[in-house]
C-alpha cells in the first residue's frame, strides 16, 4: 500500500470521527432546545462528511476507503458518546421513592441538593417520593448520597429540557466561561 492511500485512509477515518461525535453533539444539542449551536455545529458536521464520502466515491478502485469510512463512523459513535459523557451539559430530575424519606431529604439538603417531598403509596404501603432537581454532573454523587440512607431506594433519573426556574444549590446555577456561551438558545 503506498503512502497516499495510507493518507487518505487516515483522513477519511479522522473526518468520520469528527463528523460523528459532532453529529452527536448536535443531537444533543437539538433535544435540548439550542438552535444556534446546532445549526453551527450541523453546518461543519456536514462539510467534513461531505469531504469524508467524497474521497470513498472517487477512489472505488480502493476498498479500502469504505472500510476506513465505516471504521471512522463507529469510532466517531464512540468518541462522540464520550466527550457527550464528559461534558455532562444540562440538568437531570431525579425520583426517588424510599420509606426513609425525611432523613434522606435531610440528608441531601445537608449536602446542597434542593429536595421537595411528597407522600405516596405503594405496593408495601407508605412510601416517600423525593424530586431533585441537579446538574447532570452530580447525579451520580446525588445518587450515592441517598444510598448512604436506603441502600435498597427506588429511583429514576430523567432529562430536563426546560424548567420554570433555577432553584436549588445543585441545579441551574449560572454558567460561566465557554458554558455561558453553549447555554444561550
Amino acid at each position: 500500500m503506498d503512502f497516499g492511500v495510507l493518507a487518505t485512509c487516515l483522513l477519511i477515518i479522522i473526518a468520520r470521527i469528527g463528523d460523528v461525535s459532532l453529529g452527536t453533539m448536535r443531537t444533543i444539542m437539538v433535544v435540548q432546545g439550542r438552535r444556534w449551536i446546532s445549526w453551527g455545529l450541523g453546518f461543519f458536521e456536514v462539510l467534513i462528511w461531505l469531504y469524508a464520502v467524497s474521497s470513498v466515491m472517487r477512489n472505488l478502485e480502493h476498498p479500502i476507503y469504505a472500510l476506513c469510512y465505516a471504521f471512522g463512523f463507529a469510532t466517531g459513535n464512540y468518541v462522540g458518546l464520550t466527550v457527550e459523557r464528559w461534558l455532562s451539559l444540562g440538568d437531570q430530575a431525579v425520583r426517588i421513592f424510599t420509606r426513609k424519606g425525611p432523613a434522606m431529604a435531610g440528608f441531601l439538603r445537608e449536602n446542597q441538593f434542593g429536595v421537595t417531598e411528597f407522600d405516596g403509596r405503594g405496593r408495601d404501603g407508605p412510601v416517600h417520593h423525593l424530586f431533585i432537581q441537579a446538574r447532570r454532573r452530580g447525579i451520580a454523587r446525588l445518587v450515592n448520597l441517598a444510598r448512604q440512607i436506603d441502600p435498597e431506594c427506588f429511583y429514576v433519573v430523567e432529562d430536563v429540557r426546560s424548567a420554570s426556574t433555577a432553584y436549588a444549590n445543585g441545579s441551574s446555577r449560572e454558567p460561566t466561561g465557554w458554558r455561558a456561551i453553549i447555554k444561550k438558545k
